[in-house]
């Protein structure tokens, strides 16, 4: 994998976090809209824009995938489903505790130990 390569996962793995943030923003506008489910759902502008992102991401992934195997891309989605309780903690002030940074610690040393593997991947 080169390293634009690896940048390219990188950014998709920031993208989900965003994306998430983005269904939750909905999610709380959509509380706050009244009618019909049909009517709250085409008015809500974050839900559409949540739609729209996801849109794009799933574009980026192809992109992505004609270039890097599955296996190592997806691995970059470990650091942006980490970030997902960080984001909900930062914007929603959603609740957060040390099991969180243990879980995510033990899951940075997992895609850790997979992007050793595509080193050695790259040089057999």
């Amino acid at each position: 994998m080169t390293w634009k390569d690896m940048l390219l996962c990188a950014g998709f793995s920031l993208a989900l976090p965003v994306g998430q943030t983005l269904f939750k923003f909905a999610a709380v506008t959509n509380a706050r809209l009244s009618g019909p489910l049909p009517i709250r759902l085409i008015t809500n502008l974050p839900l559409l824009g949540a739609f729209a992102w996801y849109g794009l991401t799933a574009l980026f992934w192809f992109y992505i995938l004609t270039r890097v195997p599955l296996s190592f891309a997806y691995a970059f989605s470990i650091v942006g489903s980490g970030l997902v309780p960080l984001m909900a903690w930062l914007v929603f002030k959603e609740p957060l505790d040390w099991r969180f940074a243990v879980g995510y610690l033990l899951m940075l040393a997992g895609f850790a130990v997979i992007m050793q593997g595509q080193g050695a991947h790259a040089a057999g």
